[in-house]
């Protein structure tokens, strides 16, 4: 009976993140359809993706300079392409304040930052020394990436609503962490490991949300609907009334949540 050898279960791992990153990449798509139909960013925010592009630019990177990269080179190539498209339906339709202040990330932050490291570790290391400096500098950035979600946490239990942490989204960076620490795990590349631990530990913590405050709303919705309709023309002009201010502060939350 054959035994899977170490190397064997790395390309598997590889393969099966691959497989999920693409997953991820694609999930922010009706957001990006919804910005092309309407012809406005509705206040959403392009950081995330100029930090994701950022992310990816440099793993590319790193790829390149291992020895066994092909499966980072591959994924990350597919990543670098769609966080591009992402960021052009953007600027097309972003107002002009956050149109500049895109182009702006992009050309000092992605291109200016990552031409900064490849020309610094390719003069200043040398070898196995420019592997670990920026196999760090990926480190740093991934758990920084990792950390983005905090603040829809944070949004999360301030407004009682999971209505922007999407249970299928945390549920795939999960995954996603789990298959690539077990890739770094098993080519002993552990500036892909550990970072993945901390994505698998936030990524658990928002399903923990999501299941505390989805059962805590639908809670609160079926006691709402167990209410019997007041007669009292007085107390119904009174809750017409109480529901228009609920929904009004509704509004201003959700919108905060978005634009946060």
């Amino acid at each position: 009976m054959p035994i899977l050898t170490v190397h064997t279960l790395a390309v598997i791992f590889g393969i099966l993140g691959n497989a999920v990153s693409v997953g991820v990449f694609l999930a922010p798509v009706p957001t990006f359809y919804r910005i092309y139909k309407k012809k406005s960013s509705e206040g959403y925010q392009s950081i995330p993706y100029v930090v994701s592009l950022f992310s990816a630019l440099l793993l590319l990177y790193y790829g390149s300079l291992k020895t066994d990269g092909i499966l980072l080179i591959t994924i990350n190539s597919f990543g670098i392409a769609i966080e591009l498209l992402y960021l052009m339906i953007y600027v097309v339709y972003a107002p002009k304040k956050a149109k500049n202040l895109t182009l702006q990330l992009l050309l000092v932050g992605d291109l200016g930052g990552c031409s900064l490291v490849m020309v610094l570790t390719t003069f200043l290391a040398r070898g196995s020394k420019r592997v670990a400096v920026v196999g760090w500098i990926n480190a740093i950035i991934n758990f920084s990436v990792f950390a983005a979600p905090l603040g829809v946490m944070r949004q999360v239990i301030r407004t009682k609503s999971v209505e922007f942490m999407p249970v299928s989204l945390s549920l795939a960076l999960c995954l996603n962490a789990t298959m690539w620490f077990f890739y770094g795990f098993f080519i002993k590349d552990y500036f892909i490991a550990v970072p993945n631990v901390l994505g698998f530990i936030l990524g658990m913590v928002q399903v923990v949300l999501y299941l505390i405050y989805r059962w805590s709303s639908s809670k609160v919705e079926k006691d709402l609907s167990q209410h019997e309709p007041n007669n009292d023309p007085k107390l119904d002009s009174e809750n017409i009334g109480s529901n228009k201010n609920q929904q009004t502060e509704l509004k201003v939350i959700v919108g905060d949540a978005v634009v946060n």
